[in-house]
């Protein structure tokens, strides 16, 4: 059975006014929202065709089609076409949501700094809940990740994307999607491609850092590993923090 409104407004006899389809279309849009916040609607649950959601307001064809498509953009709905088509609500997608986050992010003009200051934020407490929820595998892949490091610490770039993946394995194993989805927006964000300031030095620490992390989270010790992760971020936000403002000094139109 096809989901139904709490309330059904009818456009009938009612003037036409410029953008007035645009503002029905959002009320569809954000009726199905609040459906959706209050448990009406859940995952699976069959919406309508396009004829069903434009009789079931009131509304015109063109109206309940740009709703539809607000909703499909916004990863509410899936839609189906054929004799058995129609809307469905999605079952979700959280790095599709990490990926939106991401570019709204970038748009928005976000300050290296407060990027950071949010991922020391999210590492902390996914390091600490990791401790206390990794699986045996989890923490296998882990010590995986930190060989593979070992085995590859002279290629800065190679050793970049697999510290990015460790501290994604991190998330993954604290077994929060919530924290995962936004560490994978913040990496999005944060995390570059190459680091061309990373010296032996650094590269040598950050390995050992990283095995330790395991170790602890091993041991199960929670507050340790919350320590650890913290001061870790804390570095890397002083590096990136530093890297950034070199490069707006050298290239005044940099971001």
């Amino acid at each position: 059975m096809a989901w139904r409104p709490a309330v059904v407004e009818s456009d009938i006899e009612r003037p036409s006014l410029p953008g007035r389809g645009a503002s029905l279309s959002n009320q569809i849009v954000a009726e199905v929202r609040e459906a959706l916040f209050e448990k009406r609607l859940k995952p699976g649950d069959f919406l309508g065709t396009e004829m069903d959601l434009a009789t079931r307001h009131g509304v015109s064809r063109v109206v309940a089609r740009d709703a539809l498509r607000t909703l499909e953009a916004l990863g509410v709905v899936e839609i189906r076409v054929g004799a058995r088509g129609g809307a469905r609500i999605a079952h979700g997608n959280a790095r599709l949501f990490a990926e939106a986050l991401a570019v709204q992010l970038q748009l928005t003009g976000v300050e290296v700094r407060e990027i950071m200051d949010a991922q020391r934020g999210i590492e902390c407490v996914a390091a600490e809940l990791a401790a206390e929820n990794a699986t045996p595998e989890d923490i296998a892949r882990l010590r995986a990740l930190v060989e593979q490091s070992e085995r590859n610490i002279d290629d800065a770039d190679l050793l970049t994307r697999l510290s990015r993946d460790f501290h994604l394995a991190i998330a993954e194993a604290s077994h929060n999607r919530v924290l995962v989805a936004e560490l994978i927006s913040l990496q999005h964000v944060s995390w570059p491609k190459s680091n061309h300031t990373l010296t032996p030095p650094v590269a040598r620490h950050i390995v050992e850092v990283h095995r330790e992390l395991v170790d602890l989270i091993e041991a199960r010790d929670a507050a340790a590993t919350r320590r650890l992760m913290d001061d870790h971020v804390k570095m890397i936000r002083a590096r990136r923090v530093a890297e950034h403002s070199k490069s707006k000094t050298a290239d005044p139109s940099c971001c």
